[in-house]
């Protein structure tokens, strides 16, 4: 009798730790999953950030903004250009003119 519940209680013994191994270990696939998960997230808002720090220095860069303060400059020309040009002669104009 007292064999037969030595050989339960191992029994029981042995499936209850294997269930707990096997707990430990499913626990540990899910915080790795996790972690990896937020290695991946954190990489690409870094690479976000480094992307945005680009396009904030290029603004701020003298060089950058003096390029666009030319190039708005330049728009600027060609838009009284065309105004100019598509002025008609007013009767004033061709007094002055003779």
């Amino acid at each position: 009798m007292r064999l037969g519940f030595r050989l339960v209680f191992v029994a029981l013994y042995c499936t209850s730790v294997m269930l707990f191994a096997a707990s430990l270990r499913n626990a540990n696939d899910r915080i790795f999953y996790k972690i990896c998960a937020a290695r991946v997230s954190q990489s690409r808002l870094k690479q976000q950030l480094a992307g945005k720090q680009l396009r904030l220095e290029n603004l701020i860069n003298p060089t950058s903004v003096s390029q666009q303060v030319s190039q708005q400059g330049n728009q600027q020309n060609n838009q009284q250009i065309k105004q100019v040009k598509q002025v008609k002669p007013t009767k004033q104009i061709k007094q002055i003119k003779k």
